[in-house]
């Protein structure tokens, strides 16, 4: 990749012009502080971001430009979108290839269910999935609907809808231009060996609207992500080059176990794709070799089994870091049971991760916390 790998520097966050904590509240408490926001650039103090995760989802219902403009305003330096294709070929930002979690597709379209029992967005135009509800998600339990997070927002209430993503990227620009900040894209590919398997050429097509709309360089302010380490490196080594591009990529990390990512095997049938490399000896330096940084899931880097007097923190990041990479682990959130036994509170949590095992950033359902606490902290780390 060219140009320097650790990408998250203090000098690159001057040049985004982060508003770190300014906007921790509402965006109507803020505009009425000061109604000039382009002339204010406080900073959190420190070289670490926040990613808000689907948006400010702790808050709105995930994906939802009313969640994204939330996490925008509670001060978060790069905005999530997690991208799929639809029937007419079209990106939209929705974190699952199935609706059945986020929206009312039973109701709306009863037999369009696949023989799993699920409803591909595949399999949907961008009309037909215009006509669906958003909301917070969702298990459905003796025929109602109960949501997965019973502290955010209701079921049922106000209305949300499907954007696409170059809905998304052209409200981001916009409050960036409106505002005097530059709120970066954190683009996922939502699993291309899937959409590849439909005949669909998701990677190509997202890579082509980010270049659509001024995102091609190494310096420019959007990320790419995928969990599908074939898929990413195919973007690396075709995709970009073909494209004139080279954005800066990250390489999720999984479990082998959650069967999430496939990979055609000999007998040309999909077969799930083990990440037991990933965590042997060397994998960092082949990594860094088609990407610049590595998205692990939390407990890759504190291990589970901490206490809160023997925090276990991995070697995982100091390899990381040894390779030139970055580290982002995902997700942080305040919701019941979603904080480990080993910290006291979410900031704890969050001093753990920054401080002890010095990730470089977090994705979170809870921007404006992040935000916070980096502006409090920021200075010392």
């Amino acid at each position: 990749m060219s140009g320097s790998p650790h990408f998250l520097t203090h000098r690159s966050l001057t040049r985004l012009g982060v508003m770190g904590a300014l906007l921790v509240t509402t965006a109507s408490t803020a505009l009425a502080d000061d109604a000039t926001l382009r002339s204010i650039d406080p900073g959190h103090g420190s070289d670490k971001v926040v990613v808000a995760h689907r948006g400010a989802s702790g808050y709105l219902p995930e994906h939802t430009l009313a969640a994204k403009s939330m996490a925008y305003a509670q001060g978060a330096d790069f905005l999530e979108q997690d991208v799929v294709m639809s029937k007419d070929d079209q990106l939209v930002v929705l974190h699952d290839r199935f609706l059945d979690r986020v929206t009312n597709v039973a109701d709306v379209f009863p037999d369009r269910a696949r023989e799993d029992g699920r409803y591909y967005a595949i399999d949907f135009t961008l009309d037909e999935l215009r006509k669906l509800a958003f909301s917070e998600g969702f298990t459905v339990k003796d025929g109602e609907r109960v949501t997965d997070y019973p502290e955010r927002f209701p079921l049922g209430k106000s209305h949300f809808g499907l954007h696409t993503l170059s809905e998304e990227i052209e409200m981001i620009q916009g409050l960036n231009h409106s505002t005097g900040r530059d709120v970066g894209l954190y683009v996922e590919i939502k699993a291309p060996w899937f959409h590849q398997s439909e005949g669909k050429e998701i990677s190509r097509a997202v890579l082509e609207t980010l270049k659509q709309y001024g995102y091609v360089d190494h310096d420019d302010n959007a990320i790419v992500q995928v969990f599908d380490p074939n898929g990413l490196e195919r973007i690396h080594d075709t995709l970009q080059p073909e494209l004139g591009m080279d954005l800066r990529l990250v390489q999720l990390m999984g479990e082998t176990s959650w069967d999430m990512t496939f990979q055609p095997g000999s007998d040309g049938k999909l077969e799930p794709y083990s990440y037991d490399w990933m965590y042997q000896d060397g994998a960092m330096q082949r990594i860094a070799g088609y990407a610049d940084g590595i998205g692990p899931w939390k407990p890759m880097v504190i291990e589970d089994s901490s206490t809160r007097d023997d925090i276990k923190v991995t070697p995982l990041v100091k390899e990381a870091h040894a390779a030139g990479l970055i580290v982002m682990p995902y997700t942080f959130r305040l919701d019941e049971g979603r904080i480990p036994d080993w910290a006291s509170d979410y900031d704890d949590m969050l001093r753990v991760f920054f401080v002890d095992a010095d990730v470089d950033g977090v994705f979170t359902d809870y921007p404006d916390r992040a935000v916070q606490w980096l502006k409090h902290n920021g200075e010392a780390l």
